[in-house]
């Protein structure tokens, strides 16, 4: 979807300017992707407005694959507005009867999504409308793999059924990622650390488990590990999650160990979190490549503060 962001950062109702940008979960990943060097194809829907057409033109800049596009003669581009605060962002969403919202479970049998190795899909597309939602459900049916965000979004869920839906989606996904904080307001105060999250979604063979600024710990099997997340001033935090979905799945199209999958995660997240808008340029490969290469103690020294003890 299009994004109206405030430029300078700051609070929307003080803006001098608003920058057109372009916004939306799986676009964000497919963009990091292709950032990356990894073949991607972005497949959703389009108003044929302005803000469709600058959407296309931004998302396939990278190198996406955006044949699989449809243009809707007759529904509107989706459109958020962000109004970044002192504490955290807020979104303004103004998506209801977009052309996105009509996409649903036909869209599976087209050849764009046919021969994909692996289908990436969010909770925001189960928010969108009773279609979007059947076209997730459809999708875990296989015969794909699918990795799931469940990028949790209040403000689109207004039934109350959320943490329901949402734990029913992710436990049946092949990979998931999910925020500590995201868990324990979809699913309760009972959830602590990482460890809680895996035990109420045993059903992933992997669990991405993102515990904000301070580290990430991916559950395969039997075996968890757990990385430090790098000390990065903030511009704006919407988006890093998308960012770091998308160098993770790098990781494991690389054939990269699960703890280095990580270590690519937290720096393509660093590359969303240091500009306004939701997709920034990555580091230099050489920086890449001499991070992934790091001791642990070299990448701990990167990492943010420690807590302070409680109590």
């Amino acid at each position: 979807m299009a994004a109206l962001v405030p430029e300078p950062v700051g609070p929307l109702v003080a803006a001098a300017g608003l920058r057109v940008a372009v916004a939306g979960a799986e676009s964000n990943v497919a963009m990091y992707l292709a950032d990356h060097g990894i073949p991607v194809r972005w497949v959703s829907a389009l108003g044929d407005d302005p803000f469709g057409r600058r959407v296309l033109a931004e998302v396939a800049a990278p190198g996406v694959d955006v044949g699989g596009v449809r243009v809707d003669p007759t529904r509107p581009t989706g459109l958020l507005v962000k109004d970044p605060g002192e504490v955290a962002t807020r979104v303004h969403y103004y998506r209801r009867g977009s052309a996105a919202s009509a996409l649903g479970p036909g869209l599976l049998a087209g050849a764009a999504v046919r021969d994909a190795a692996l289908l990436h899909l969010t909770g925001i597309t189960a928010a969108l409308s009773p279609s979007c939602r059947a076209l997730v459900e459809e999708a875990l049916r296989g015969p794909l793999p699918v990795s799931f965000d469940v990028n949790y979004r209040p403000a689109l869920w207004t039934d109350g059924s959320a943490p329901d839906l949402l734990h029913a989606l992710a436990d049946r996904a092949d990979l998931v990622f999910v925020g500590l904080d995201e868990a324990q307001a979809l699913w309760g105060d009972r959830i602590g650390t990482p460890g809680d999250v895996r035990s109420l979604l045993p059903g992933p063979r992997l669990l991405v488990v993102k515990d904000g600024a301070h580290a990430a710990t991916v559950f395969g099997g039997a075996v968890a590990h757990t990385v430090p997340a790098l000390h990065t001033e903030v511009v704006e935090p919407v988006g890093a999650g998308d960012a770091f979905a998308a160098g993770f799945l790098t990781g494991l199209r690389r054939g990269e160990p699960l703890p280095r999958a990580l270590r690519l995660a937290h720096l393509t997240a660093g590359a969303a979190l240091r500009v306004p808008g939701d997709h920034g340029p990555l580091p230099p490969a050489d920086r890449i490549a001499s991070l992934l290469a790091a001791s642990e103690e070299e990448w701990r020294q990167l990492g943010p503060p420690a807590r302070p003890e409680a109590g």
